[in-house]
């Protein structure tokens, strides 16, 4: 088939390098340099998968800045583009993808769209009714940083959300999907989009809760002190809950999410709920209490090592460590930060210090998230919540 992507994201990319084993695929991005990257085969985001199909498998891929080049013979034209939170009206902002469907409208009204952005609970069906766009279904994603190829390579299940005269093409692209994975064992999901837009939604913020609980936890032992890796453990045994998703951390982070869960609590308008508005309530207070701990150790100078939240990753928008950051800063705190994938000199009012050696030199205390050899020298500094990686 000849399928385009547009948006050379964690998502566009590892649909793109998955579908380009056995289909036509043509990406379409803003940025030049992406294109550019794509078409050397290298990645432009930091993705181990991705980084070796480029470079070794026989890909049938092409990168354009061109709209007209991207869609004009498309069947199906997935959409990846960027939908952030905004905070002044309490929604995604979807107006990356409408607008990738007006120029598909006029390009190739044909084609069928596959919206693979996270977006509100009821947006397919609004573009449907609202705005006319009828050949649209939606199938959520479920990707890690860093790891998002591989993730499409063993899917835990692919969804695809479509009205009835579209589920067949919905099935032939769930199919797509399916046999370009590794495995080709997933199960296949076919329903309303307005539901798997609900599947989305419903599994980042259980994901979310998890988090959220486990740093409860382990406030309460600290405050306590208690011995928070023991309990985790005795906890975990339980194989209803398990041993996973349970270091406890500064809050949950990530592009995914913090924005999803305020989605979700913001389509709960008018829907009674008390688990839901207390998973968002839960991160900031988790930040407040990481912050008066650290304050409590009168640091002049505290030292934050790396922003990323995980290992392997180079993305590091809405990480955890970043509201915890400004809450030093607020209070007067000086704050530095070792990130070597931030090219400005300051971020977040923060000093940027790409020398490791003088990083934990003028640090009184040393922030981190997850525990590393690199740091070994200087534990006697180190403030982290990580049980796990830690004696």
């Amino acid at each position: 088939m000849n399928i385009s992507v547009a948006g050379i994201g964690y998502v566009g990319l590892s649909n793109a390098v998955l579908l380009s084993q056995r289909h036509h695929i043509i990406t379409y991005d803003i940025s030049q340099r992406r294109v550019d990257l794509i078409n050397e085969r290298k990645a432009p985001i930091v993705d181990k998968e991705a980084e070796e199909f480029l470079a070794s498998k026989p890909l049938d891929l092409y990168a354009t800045c061109d709209p007209q080049e991207a869609f004009v013979n498309a069947e199906y034209i997935i959409i990846a583009t960027p939908t952030d939170y905004d905070i002044s009206n309490g929604h995604f902002d979807t107006s990356s993808v409408e607008a990738v469907l007006n120029q598909i409208s006029n390009i190739n009204p044909g084609a069928v769209c596959v919206i693979k952005s996270t977006v509100p609970v009821g947006y397919t069906s609004s573009l449907r009714q609202k705005l006319g766009y009828a050949n649209v279904i939606f199938s959520p994603e479920f990707l890690r940083e860093g790891k998002a190829l591989f993730d499409n390579l063993y899917p835990s299940r692919i969804i695809v959300g479509a009205y009835d005269e579209l589920k067949p093409q919905a099935k032939t692209f769930a199919n797509a999907l399916l046999e370009c994975s590794a495995t080709q064992s997933a199960q296949i999901l076919v329903m309303n989009p307005t539901e798997a837009e609900a599947v989305k939604l419903f599994a980042n913020t259980y994901l979310a809760m998890r988090v959220a609980f486990f740093n409860e936890l382990d406030t309460f032992a600290d405050i306590s002190g208690l011995d928070t890796l023991g309990i985790i453990q005795g906890v975990c045994l339980d194989p209803r809950i398990g041993n996973f998703y349970n270091n406890p951390s500064f809050g949950y982070g990530g592009y995914c999410l913090p924005k999803d869960t305020k989605q979700m609590l913001a389509n709960y308008h008018g829907v009674p709920n008390d688990i839901i508005g207390a998973i968002v309530a839960a991160n900031d207070t988790r930040k407040d209490y990481i912050a008066a701990r650290i304050m409590a150790k009168n640091p002049a100078t505290v030292g934050v090592h790396r922003l990323v939240m995980k290992s392997g990753s180079d993305n590091y928008r809405q990480s955890a460590i970043i509201g915890v950051i400004r809450r030093l800063i607020a209070k007067g705190i000086n704050v530095v930060v070792y990130e070597p994938v931030v090219e400005d000199s300051m971020i977040f009012n923060a000093k940027v210090i790409k020398d490791l050696d003088e990083f934990k030199s003028v640090s009184d205390v040393i922030v981190c998230n997850r525990c590393g050899e690199e740091l070994e020298d200087v534990k006697e500094k180190l403030y982290t919540r990580d049980v796990f990686g830690r004696d």
